[in-house]
């Protein structure tokens, strides 16, 4: 885990110099990056670990960087606003989804494991997708419950 960390912080030193990347598309290529790390780092084994990670964490950027650059803002609160709402309300396996006409990008997410922590804190992993230009991403991840009500992702999606 610590190779995907530091292969993680890695993409984001490189994301956060890049001139030609506005703030979305920094934020996609860290997310994508990070999770593809991760991923990477459950999918190998042995020595081809370090490979899986390295391949992952690139894969990763560039699809999150893609995504980042194509989904405006509008898609983005939509789509949080659906991820809230999934996360408060949705019963493990309901698909709740979002669709911006204007820009003709979708999504969706379902919860799909809910538990309390000892602290009494509540957490919930989903899946989510993302369609763009009739292309569709999924990933994983953890969600916990704050005080104020929210849902803050606490391990981003792989």
């Amino acid at each position: 885990m610590k190779q995907a960390l530091a292969v993680a912080a890695t993409v984001f030193l490189l994301a956060a110099c890049s001139p030609d990347q506005g703030p979305k598309q920094t934020l996609g290529t860290i997310i994508g990056g990070v999770g593809g790390a991760v991923l990477g780092n459950e999918v190998g084994k042995g020595r081809g670990r370090k490979v899986a990670i390295a391949a992952g964490t690139l894969l990763g950027a560039m699809l999150g960087s893609r995504l980042g650059r194509d989904l405006d803002e509008a898609d983005r609160i939509t789509a949080e606003q659906t991820t809230q709402g999934a996360l408060e309300r949705g019963r493990i396996g309901d698909r709740s989804e979002w669709e911006n006409p204007d820009s003709g990008n979708s999504g969706w997410v379902v919860p799909t494991k809910t538990w309390q922590e000892d602290t009494g804190r509540y957490c919930r992993e989903f899946q989510t997708g993302i369609i763009v230009g009739g292309e569709e991403q999924t990933a994983y991840g953890t969600a916990c419950r704050q005080p104020d009500g929210s849902w803050q992702i606490v391990q981003p999606a792989a």
